[in-house]
């Protein structure tokens, strides 16, 4: 790697080379020699002398003194810049006149512009080990005679650090536990944004339901129950009317099971049997009287006109079908208002039934509170009793229509068509579940002494509770009979009322007198209804002295009190 390429052979170049100077890095720069100077150089042996002190292996022009043991003659003095001799580069000892230029310059009192020549670049190649460093030649002249140095001449070595692998460790560790708490900033926060959305979709799905549901305390109002925007008359029901006949005593007991399927409410609607109904003839009849001589289907199509509402069917109830209803579904708990004698007991006995609140009734106890009716009393809280004894067994009925099927069917009761014990079973079954959360209510169908409907009545009941438009007969031409009982004997209310049906007269009950009268008496209010007073007294089988004019009870034609000379047909 180290051949002279001065030597002219082995090395790169056809002729030798020499110096011209060092790069940036301080590697030596060299040149091929001219024709000219290796014509003069051609005898020349680089070795020839190296048996001499004045061998310069760099080709420096420094002389090395001449030892004490040479021939004598003194050595010369040592020039280091080569002002006192000529320079010679191969130190061949030849004297060259001054100006002479080993370059092939002409001499000149200034420094000339180098030959613009090819100069030969060896990549790699440093100077001899141990030799002196010979800085970079200028590249031009400079007014102010000095070298100019230009930044890529210097080497900047950079010292390795030994603690640099450690900062840069430090650094990548700082770095990354940074990286690593921001991470986990990022993630706390997604979570806490996750929380709040998760919180706030289960309040907003929370509030919708109770909303839903009309459970919200603001919002507990009727028109608050889903379905509730949508109009009365364009919500669904299934209806089914239930007629409770007491089969020890006698007379019936009417209400009305509403499952509104819209608002997801549930309704017993009571009916007194006063209510005004028009008879297949045309006639008008009372509810009472249509359920006695028309019968379940008759009655359920008169209803539904009057209450302008669809009946689906009807459930005859009998007392002892009820009994057993309420022993299978394990009692009943209910308010009772009031204390309830036991039938079979003796006078004085211990009440069947107590007054109190949340008292627990037995089969025979529930009938017994359902159908009684105290003295003086109207139909109207007697029919009150057995609304809260329905209501009492839909608590205690099972939700699940399969179970509460087979409660039905366990008590072997022929229905009336079209209504089967599936259909009984499923449809009870949905008044349970809105009985036990508190969806269900008990409203008494007001009717007028005359047992038509009032505009109010329509508005309260039959058209909130049964989306219907009131359509009772028309009672102008029948004459309106009051009647009060002051005979004594409970029946006989009942008794005249048939009587004064059959006789085409329109029945009001005027409820039962305080005490008993001796005798009866007929009373109309206008002279226009003298007649009819009369007419009315014939009917009765009462005598004609028993007709006067005076105050009427309202809604009436004609008021007639019951008293002990009234004697009913077929007595």
């Amino acid at each position: 790697m180290n051949d002279r390429y001065d030597a002219g052979e082995g090395g790169y170049g056809a002729g030798p080379y020499e110096i011209v100077g060092y790069d940036e890095y301080g590697r030596p720069m060299y040149r091929q020699v001219p024709a000219q100077q290796q014509a003069q150089q051609a005898t020349y042996d680089p070795y020839a002398q190296q048996q001499g002190y004045g061998y310069d292996p760099y080709g420096t022009g420094q002389q090395p003194p001449v030892p004490p043991y040479d021939t004598g003659r003194p050595a010369p003095a040592h020039d280091p810049y080569g002002s006192q001799a000529p320079y010679d580069p191969y130190g061949t000892g030849t004297q060259h006149p001054a100006g002479y230029d080993p370059y092939g310059q002409a001499a000149s009192s200034g420094q000339q512009p180098r030959v613009t020549e090819q100069t030969a670049h060896i990549p790699q190649q440093a100077g001899p080990v141990g030799g002196p460093h010979i800085p970079a030649q200028p590249e031009g002249p400079h007014d102010d005679g000095e070298r100019d140095y230009h930044t890529e001449q210097f080497a900047f070595v950079e010292e390795p650090d030994g603690d640099s692998g450690d900062v840069i460790d430090w650094l990548k560790f700082t770095e990354n536990r940074t990286e690593r708490r921001e991470e986990a900033r990022r993630r706390a926060r997604s979570r806490v944004v996750a929380l709040l959305v998760v919180l706030a979709l289960v309040a907003v799905g929370g509030v919708g339901y109770l909303w839903y549901a009309g459970k919200l305390p603001v919002l507990s109002s009727s028109g608050s129950k889903p379905g509730a925007a949508t109009p009365v008359s364009a919500q669904k029901r299934d209806v089914i009317v239930v007629h409770l006949h007491n089969t020890g005593k006698g007379g019936t007991s009417t209400v009305l099971l509403v499952d509104n399927t819209t608002t997801k409410q549930g309704s017993t609607v009571l009916l007194p049997n006063s209510l005004a109904l028009s008879a297949d003839d045309g006639s008008t009849t009372t509810l009472a009287k249509s359920v006695d001589d028309d019968g379940a289907s008759g009655t359920r199509d008169q209803l539904g006109t009057v209450l302008g509402t669809g009946i689906q069917a009807t459930w005859r109830l009998d007392t002892p079908y009820l009994q057993n209803l309420v022993d299978l579904v394990g009692n009943i708990d209910i308010d009772t208002n009031t204390d309830v004698p036991d039938p079979g007991a003796k006078k004085g006995a211990e009440p069947l039934v107590h007054k109190g609140g949340d008292q627990t009734l037995s089969g025979k106890m529930a009938v017994a509170y359902a159908t009684y009716r105290a003295p003086g009393e109207t139909q109207d809280a007697q029919l009150e009793r057995f609304g809260q004894v329905m209501q009492g067994v839909l608590r205690k009925m099972s939700s699940d229509p399969s179970a509460a099927t087979t409660t039905v069917q366990t008590l072997a009761q022929i229905l009336d068509p079209p209504l089967t014990d599936k259909d009984l079973g499923t449809f009870l079954a949905k008044l349970a579940d809105l009985a036990k959360s508190g969806d269900y209510k008990t409203a008494l169908l007001p009717v007028q002494p005359d047992g038509t409907l009032s505009a109010k009545t329509s508005d309260s009941v039959v058209k909130d509770i049964l989306g219907g438009t009131a359509k009772s007969p028309d009672a102008g031409s029948a004459v309106r009979v009051s009647v009060q009982n002051a005979t004594g004997v409970k029946d006989d209310t009942e008794k005249a009322r048939v009587v004064l049906l059959n006789g085409g007269f329109t029945f009001l009950e005027g409820g039962t007198a305080s005490g008993a009268q001796p005798t009866s008496k007929v009373v109309y209010s206008d002279a226009s209804h003298k007649s009819d007073a009369t007419e009315v007294a014939k009917t009765l089988g009462l005598p004609a002295g028993s007709v006067a004019k005076g105050s009427v009870s309202s809604g009436a034609d004609i008021s007639v009190v019951l008293g002990g000379d009234y004697k009913p047909a077929g007595s």
